[in-house]
């Protein structure tokens, strides 16, 4: 009789965090970056592993934000140049990539094989570290691209530009690595 009622307390709890769980809103994580100066937050459920910048092997007749092709893992990645690609500087020599830069896989998930090169990590920032931008501050919102989600500030009031991986892996022009 006690393990009866035992049973039944334990499928109650679990029920009840079955549905809490279900209407619970989930907190936003990123990972935070920097190209050129600007910083980007990539939701963690897109991004992949980070890999330090190891031998990328040119493709002719690409794009120059198109930097070739790396062994992530045993795996052939497209490297993209991602401030050159979102033209907030020219593009890198490929022997010009700076010790912090770190190549960002996208998530397996995603079916892209792209890595994306990044000038510095920055970090992880949850939903609590950072405040949505004003809308009225967004006036240039219309003009961005879809992968370029929302726009959040930090404490010291740095702008962070959100970056949808799984937007941008299937956006024309990142695609369009022919030259």
């Amino acid at each position: 009789m006690a393990n009866r009622e035992a049973l039944r307390e334990l499928q109650g709890r679990l029920a009840q965090r079955l549905q809490a769980a279900r209407t619970e809103t989930r907190k936003a994580s990123w990972l935070a970056i920097e190209c050129a100066g600007h910083g980007l937050l990539v939701p963690l459920a897109t991004a992949g592993e980070i890999f330090p910048v190891s031998l990328l092997l040119p493709v002719p007749h690409t794009n120059p934000w198109f930097l070739g092709v790396a062994n992530l893992r045993g795996g052939l990645h497209g490297v993209v140049d991602l401030a050159a690609f979102l033209a907030l500087r020219a593009p890198l020599p490929r022997d010009a990539v700076r010790e912090q830069s770190r190549l960002l896989a996208f998530n397996p998930t995603l079916g892209s094989q792209s890595a994306v090169l990044v000038d510095r990590l920055a970090g992880l920032r949850s939903a609590a570290q950072l405040t949505a931008e004003p809308v009225d501050a967004q006036a240039g919102s219309a003009s961005r691209p879809v992968f370029a989600s929302a726009r959040w500030l930090d404490e010291q009031g740095r702008v962070w530009q959100e970056i949808d991986l799984a937007a941008l892996a299937r956006h024309e022009q990142f695609l369009a690595i022919a030259a």
